[in-house]
């Protein structure tokens, strides 16, 4: 068993939206000691004491750990000279190897800033985390974010232990602290399932990897937000080798790492392969590798097809008989992926994965058919009448219809749609138009004066993405008028 040992860590609680800077030759102080640490000096057989106290400390109220301490920035508050703002300061007694972290709460739009004794910078942040390497007396600068900003603050203390333990085990998060050097620990997992793993840092980009039995290896950078490192997933009982590290090898800072179960969805079961079939709703768990499914269509009709995710960004494949090929990121809204098509009877191949392929989660797949309005019947292509009105479905790939026309006339193509954005293109006898919105929203028209000939009508989607039912009206009307040249 490995042994394992702690680190005092060090909590100063003070919450500001900025970092701001107080120069340090405003700091010496204006205000008489009350009372002046001292230093006892012990020679043979004689004590005495000697005033040890820094001349920037004199002075100063003395942070308690622990315990709250209130205070206000007003405009008789020491000047930095540097921005106009102004600043109150604290005197605080650090151990050694203790990790001070400072941030502010209340009113006052503030910042924070550690000094030592000698007046030395050692970190200012929105929240400031510092390990102190020598013992002794150091100062807590609260200040205002600008020479505008004033209101009362509090300032809070608290001691956390760090950990140095190379195991962990779930449910029992790491609080640490990570130098240059990764940091790697064994994670034990008794039972299968699912598993969430973070590493969460305020002081630099997390990184995690997770190596496990069987060749099994996963990364993540950012899943958790805010920087912060995310891997979940369903894992096989067995020790996990877990490294916490900087995203590009700099920086380093206080770390939390945890490890949580997750609950499967109300059925207990995923399902990564095998066949579907419409009316079906499916779980199951991407982790970086494409999930493929048969999907089995017996009968043709127009069939809707959705992959939602809160973890992924979902991304749906779907191919079949006769070349058939559709592929959908975004169309169900909120990063969920959704194929709307109509479908010949066959086997068709369904993939489920990710935009980027590098997220890993739960998601929900669902087939199901989609009903026609009552009497509408689709046509795809063919032959144009003129003062016909009839529905067709886009599917990514434009339909192509042919207009004959017997005399001059003025030809109106009108094509709508609450499924996507339509598109028109006619073409033939040596003239070509084209429309997107015309329509009205998202809607396209045309209208143009043709001579007589054979066209083709271009019926699609805008973008390429898009799919669904759009109806198409078509008029045509004899004209003396010349068309365009």
């Amino acid at each position: 068993m490995a042994k394992s040992s702690t680190l005092t860590l060090l909590v100063v609680a003070v919450g500001g939206v900025a970092v701001g800077y107080v120069a340090a030759q405003t700091l010496p102080s204006q205000a008489p000691a009350a009372e002046e640490p001292r230093v006892e000096t012990t020679t043979a057989d004689m004590t005495t004491e000697q005033d040890a106290t820094p001349t920037a400390l004199q002075g100063l109220n003395y942070l308690t750990l622990g315990e709250r301490t209130r205070g206000e920035i007003t405009s008789a508050s020491e000047l930095n000279g540097k921005d106009g703002s102004r600043f109150e300061r604290y005197g605080i007694r650090l151990d050694e190897e203790f990790l001070v972290e400072i941030s502010l709460s209340g009113a006052l739009q503030g910042v924070v800033a550690l000094y030592d004794d000698q007046l030395q910078l050692l970190a200012n942040a929105e929240t400031v985390r510092h390990r102190i390497e020598e013992g002794g007396d150091y100062i807590v600068v609260v200040s205002g974010t600008d020479a505008h900003s004033y209101g009362p603050f509090s300032v809070n203390s608290r001691t956390i232990e760090l950990s140095d333990a190379d195991t962990m085990s779930v449910g029992t998060p790491i609080d640490s602290w990570l130098d240059s050097a990764d940091r790697e620990v064994t994670l034990s997992i008794e039972e299968a399932g699912m598993y969430q793993i973070e590493m969460r840092a305020d002081d630099f980009d997390a990184y995690l990897e997770l190596e496990g039995p069987n060749g099994y290896y996963r990364e993540d950078d950012d899943s958790a937000g805010n920087l912060n490192a995310r891997i979940s997933d369903f894992l096989a009982p067995g020790e996990y080798t877990l490294t916490a590290r900087t995203a590009f090898g700099e920086g380093g800072g206080l770390f939390t790492l945890t490890a949580e179960p997750r609950e499967l969805p109300s059925d207990g079961e995923l399902r990564n392969d095998g066949t579907v079939t419409p009316n079906e709703t499916l779980s199951g768990w991407y982790s970086g590798q494409d999930i493929s499914y048969q999907l089995e269509i017996d009968e043709a009709g127009m069939y809707q097809i959705d992959m939602s995710s809160s973890d992924v960004d979902a991304y749906l494949v779907l191919e079949g008989p006769n070349g058939y090929y559709r592929e959908d990121d975004d169309s169900a809204g909120n990063l969920d992926a959704r194929i709307a098509d109509f479908l010949a009877p066959g086997s068709y191949q369904l993939t489920a994965r990710t935009a980027y392929g590098t997220d890993s989660g739960l998601f929900t797949l669902s087939i199901e058919p989609r009903d026609l309005p009552n009497g509408v019947e689709l046509r795809n292509e063919g032959a144009l009448t003129p003062d016909e009105t009839f529905n067709g479905w886009y599917s990514g790939e434009a339909l192509t219809y042919q207009l004959t026309l017997e005399e001059s006339s003025l030809v109106t193509l009108s094509m709508s749609s609450s499924d996507f954005d339509t598109y028109l293109e006619l073409y033939g006898e040596g003239v070509s138009y084209s429309d997107d919105d015309s329509g009205g929203g998202t809607n396209a028209r045309l209208e143009q004066a043709l001579l007589p000939g054979t066209y083709t009508v271009s019926a699609r989607g805008f973008s390429a993405s898009g799919s669904g039912m759009f109806e198409l009206q078509v008029s045509a009307e004899p004209t003396e008028m010349q068309p365009d040249t």
